[in-house]
């Protein structure tokens, strides 16, 4: 099972490279900025799994660059308070 399957699983994934980041140095933009690329990419290359990345993937679609920065920052605090 992919962890894209299962939305939490995919907040589970997300956290842990937060974490990794965090210990390798990586400081808040950075994190915001990989954030937003990682957004980008499966916007770009993966197909939604669930109903909450469906969600994702349509707000991410019509919102303009500095919302998706939001969104991507949205997702960073999810995980930071599970």
């Amino acid at each position: 099972m992919s962890v894209l399957d299962n939305w939490q699983q995919w907040k589970d994934f997300l956290e842990e490279r937060l974490h990794q980041g965090e210990a390798e140095g990586m400081d808040s933009k950075t994190v915001s900025d990989v954030a937003y690329q990682v957004g980008e990419y499966l916007s770009n290359e993966v197909e939604p799994k669930n109903d909450q990345e469906k969600v994702l993937s349509d707000l991410w679609h019509v919102a303009s660059e500095e919302e998706q920065h939001a969104i991507a920052n949205m997702m960073v605090k999810l995980v930071e308070k599970d």
